[in-house]
């Protein structure tokens, strides 16, 4: 393990530790979840379809609750992540909320051989990619993982909005792709305001909608859908304003700019020509 990816496993590691702890975190809000709260949003549900008695590998699940949900949906359900600590959680909150499902621990971009051919679904959401070194290798990854006729699902943060610092006044200070690497100090948690963290470096990755799809080609994926959405039912960086019908969006000039974008990809029965 590199440097960098050893840094960014510290700061996963403790953001597991205390993501859904306290009283004051709603973005988890555990005790709701266990009570039968659905954590899965319309897009990855739509993209998925019924996933009931499906094997579904979940990357980047932290500490398990949105794999847990699949499986309450019927999936057969793994979920994946790099860091020791989000897995732990993940398997106490398997038995707490009295659901079966899978964790493995491993780095996406590196998935165990044990893995491969497994799943009808691969799905990674909200926050994936920009933690990535090396986009080749997770597509690969991901691919590795599936059935002939089997599909990645990803929605993730629009690489537009991520160059996006603040909304009023509107400042843009990140990069739009290139995959080069950008250090950052993180000071607590997005999860928590009130949350003491201690500072850690991170490092992560920009990478324009060209370079991910193309990415996913180079895997030997087949492009199914491709879509950019101009709202989004949370805020996943915490600046968008919140329109009257609850929705986030992200408005420029008479316009209004993309938030998320989603991927379905599907690896085919016989290899592309």
């Amino acid at each position: 393990m590199n440097e960098e990816t050893a840094a960014n496993r510290a700061l996963w590691d403790a953001r597991a530790r205390v993501h859904g702890t306290t009283a004051e975190d709603r973005f988890y809000d555990v005790p709701s979840f266990l009570a039968g709260r659905q954590t899965l949003y319309g897009i990855e549900r739509d993209l998925a379809g019924d996933v009931k008695g499906r094997d579904l590998l979940h990357l980047h699940c932290h500490f398990g609750m949105d794999t847990l949900n699949w499986a309450r949906l019927g999936a057969r359900a793994t979920g994946t992540d790099f860091s020791p600590a989000a897995i732990s959680r993940a398997r106490e909150l398997t038995v707490r909320a009295g659901l079966r499902a899978d964790f493995v621990e491993a780095d996406a971009q590196q998935l165990p051989q044990e893995l491969a051919a497994r799943f009808d679904l691969a799905i990674a959401t909200y926050g994936v990619l920009c933690w990535i070194a090396d986009l080749d290798a997770w597509m690969r990854s991901a691919a590795m993982t599936l059935r002939p006729g089997g599909a990645l699902i990803m929605v993730d943060l629009h690489p537009l909005f991520q160059t996006v610092a603040t909304f009023d006044p509107f400042v843009a200070d990140w990069p739009y792709g290139g995959g080069r690497q950008q250090q950052e100090t993180v000071v607590g948690t997005y999860a928590d305001a009130n949350v003491h963290m201690e500072a850690l470096d991170a490092a992560q990755y920009p990478y324009s909608l060209g370079e991910i799809v193309t990415a996913a080609v180079r895997a030997g994926l087949h492009i199914d859908s491709l879509r950019e959405h101009t709202e989004a039912e949370f805020d996943p960086r915490g600046i968008l304003p919140r329109r009257a019908d609850g929705l986030y969006h992200l408005p420029f000039s008479a316009t209004h700019l993309p938030v998320l974008y989603s991927l379905k990809a599907t690896l085919p029965a016989s290899p592309l020509r």
